[in-house]
């Protein structure tokens, strides 16, 4: 089958032939029809995470998918063939820009039946990046504030929905041409990131949930409130990411290395710092589903572009100005 792979990390995405996906028993095999890009997808062609993620190269990338099921391994209980299915695979075995994969039961979840494919190709590593900063992490609960950075971002666009759906206060930072897109979205406090300084105009947050890193995640301590949490999913890992990923411990101690400073000078401000490297769950996509054809929540598709632009369309990603996100469709 056709896939776009990595042969060498920073060299360009290649369009080859490889293996068809091996079916295990409690695998489900997915003919992909729309695969959202990813700010992940750039790090790992140029090899950002390949000390806690060493994949073996060639590698085919991509981490989210939509399409339809077209075969179950002996174990499988909960898909057949014919389901409109969409997961984000696990990261060992991610792959989603080729024509078909195999994904692990556990993984998977029934497409929303309110969206079409291609916006469903866009939720799933985005949703569940949200649900398990606010959610699972941040236990948002309402009367709380929540700042969500990078608002009109695929992460952000739907932090800011589910922040505002679990009763938070939301403020986000923006550009000032899509101020009135993020309040359409549910932002309450909209700061214009290229002419305001979030730092000198908020105060008092329950959670920031950071995805820029830098000198943004210093200034996102110092607008929590004692006991505040900041949750990145762009500053450096820390220890628990390295066990999440199952790390030798020389590269858990590299890793709580790199996270040391912000985490001391969190401490001293009274809150906290945690990483999020997100992992899939097709039962938390289950819960996602169920918000979106309830309508509190909806995808944000900026850009479609065609399987075969894919390389051009992963560059278009990383220059930016994109609201929501960019998603490749297969016929």
């Amino acid at each position: 089958m056709k896939a776009f792979v990595v042969n060498k990390y920073k060299d360009p995405l290649e369009l080859a032939d490889v293996p068809e996906p091996v079916v295990g028993e409690r695998d489900v095999l997915v003919q992909v029809q729309a695969a959202g890009l990813n700010p992940l997808d750039e790090k790992l062609r140029i090899g950002e995470f390949k000390t806690i993620l060493p994949y073996q190269l060639p590698l085919v990338l991509g981490n989210d998918v939509a399409g339809t099921v077209i075969g179950v391994g002996s174990k499988v209980r909960g898909f057949r063939p014919g389901d409109e299915v969409y997961a984000r695979p696990n990261e060992d075995r991610i792959g989603t820009f080729a024509e078909r994969i195999a994904v692990a039961e556990d993984d998977l979840a029934l497409k929303p039946r309110s969206v079409t494919m291609e916006e469903a190709g866009s939720l799933p590593l985005v949703a569940l990046t949200a649900w398990q900063a606010l959610v699972e992490k941040g236990h948002v609960r309402a009367g709380q504030k929540v700042l969500v950075h990078a608002g009109a971002g695929g992460v952000g666009s739907i932090a800011i929905q589910l922040a505002k759906h679990l009763g938070a206060t939301v403020a986000t930072t923006a550009s000032a041409a899509n101020a009135d897109f993020v309040r359409e979205l549910g932002a309450d406090i909209v700061i214009d990131y290229r002419t305001q300084d979030f730092e000198q105009l908020l105060g008092g947050y329950d959670l920031v949930l950071d995805s820029l890193g830098g000198e943004n995640l210093e200034k996102s301590l110092r607008v929590l409130k004692p006991g505040g949490k900041a949750i990145s999913i762009a500053g450096p890992p820390d220890a628990a990411v390295a066990r999440q990923l199952g790390a030798n411990p020389v590269v858990r101690l590299a890793i709580t290395a790199m996270s040391a400073g912000i985490r001391r000078r969190a401490r001293k401000l009274g809150v906290t710092y945690e990483f999020l490297f997100m992992r899939a769950s097709g039962a938390q996509l289950g819960e996602i589903t169920a918000l979106i054809d309830s309508g509190a929540l909806r995808p944000i598709v900026g850009k479609t572009a065609s399987f075969d632009q894919l390389p051009e369309a992963l560059e278009a990603l990383e220059r930016g100005g994109i609201r929501g996100k960019v998603v490749i469709t297969k016929a």
